[in-house]
């Protein structure tokens, strides 16, 4: 990440003298954006569900909230509801919507104030925070709710229990509504319909609850970066690679773009986007609906990662071995069993590939590279016979 003074050193050069946070709002016009694009974008992504920063910490809200006068989308810069856009247009794209929402807030006294106090006072989350979230949930009713912000203060500083007992018994999403565990200091991985713990959560071996993986493109930053360089943002391969690690092991994959102020995504955003929905395109029936198989990372190669549906198991192979040939071993057990086990390459199904066993391994022999339909990260269907 950008160190600290080099942040400093570039404002100092570059902006004028007691230059606030609070005047770069006129610079976000949202001009090009486009919320439709950005829906359809997503869909074509293979995402099943969007998550809207609807407010992050300096406290500017994207949407016209009554407890941020003066310092929202639609008072200043954009002058629209982006929340309420892109909701529309998410929902009308058959996508699950949720919202992400910062509890505490960088710069505001009311907060600073109970900090200073050591949160023996609550004004902040009783004035601010938690109307927001009543506000939001009653306003454009998530699916998902995001929460983050949280790790200052304790749960009974947010008031984060009678919060989600109103969310889960009386607002008007209770039915279907999911939430992380961002909702205190020492609740990460404790407690929460589904865990994120840290960001970029990647354990790499199975958890016993539903996590998800909140990661980014590019690897130094959730927003946009102008002085990015092409090395600094994920491969497809890296990108693929990522999910199949994240699902192999239970958990969901939240993949963060970070749009520019003018409301664009980037195209080197779209070209990723677009690839991971290419790839799973042909192997999403080893992602979606699935769920983790007796081992996730092969035991002997450890590029191949495995998923389980109706009966099937999936090996998800990350590099070509250079004599066209795959080896497993946590999966020979199923081919022992039975002689008519049969494997196919997603993709190329009208081939089963021939396979052979040896003391500890199971050899698969794959199709010509020059025939399968994907470039990079081939998944393996295995059928017990």
């Amino acid at each position: 990440f950008i160190e600290t003074q080099e942040i400093s050193d570039y404002i100092e050069k570059n902006f004028p003298p007691n230059f606030t946070y609070q005047e770069f709002a006129k610079d976000f016009t949202a001009e090009f954006f486009n919320a439709t694009q950005w829906a359809n974008l997503f869909a074509k992504s293979g995402a099943k569900y969007v998550v809207l920063t609807s407010k992050h910490h300096e406290g500017f809200t994207l949407w016209p909230s009554k407890y941020s006068f003066s310092w929202n989308a639609k008072d200043i810069g954009p002058h629209r509801d982006i929340i309420d856009e892109l909701g529309t247009a998410v929902r009308q794209a058959n996508l699950t919507f949720g919202l992400y929402h910062s509890l505490y807030e960088w710069f505001h006294p009311i907060y600073l104030s109970d900090r200073a106090n050591n949160f023996t006072t609550q004004d902040f989350a009783k004035a601010k925070a938690l109307p927001e979230l009543y506000e939001l949930v009653e306003q454009y009713k998530p699916s998902i709710l995001w929460s983050d912000g949280d790790w200052e203060a304790n749960y009974t500083y947010w008031n984060s229990t009678e919060f989600l007992a109103w969310l889960y018994n009386e607002s008007p999403v209770g039915d279907e509504v999911v939430v992380n565990d961002r909702w205190g200091a020492d609740i990460p991985c404790n407690h929460g319909d589904f865990y994120t713990c840290t960001d970029r959560y990647d354990p790499g071996v199975l958890q016993a609850h539903k996590w998800e993986n909140a990661m980014t493109i590019d690897k130094k930053s959730w927003g946009f970066r102008r002085n990015a360089v092409l090395d600094d943002y994920l491969t497809a391969n890296e990108l693929i690679t990522t999910l199949a690690r994240t699902v192999s092991c239970g958990g969901n994959l939240l993949v963060n773009v970070g749009p520019t102020k003018d409301g664009v995504i980037n195209p080197i955003y779209e070209e990723r986007l677009t690839q991971l929905g290419d790839w799973l395109s042909i192997n999403g029936e080893a992602i979606y609906e699935t769920s983790p198989w007796t081992a996730q990372n092969d035991s002997y190669n450890e590029n191949i990662w495995y998923t389980y549906a109706n009966n099937n198991v999936y090996a998800i192979v990350l590099e070509w071995p250079s004599d066209d040939t795959v080896t497993l071993q946590s999966s020979r057990q199923i081919f022992e069993a039975s002689a008519n086990t049969s494997v196919v390459l997603l993709g190329n199904e009208d081939t089963k590939l021939e396979w052979s066993l040896t003391t500890s391994q199971v050899q698969i022999k794959l199709p010509s590279k020059a025939i399968v339909k994907n470039p990079t990260a081939w998944v393996l269907k295995i059928i017990s016979g």
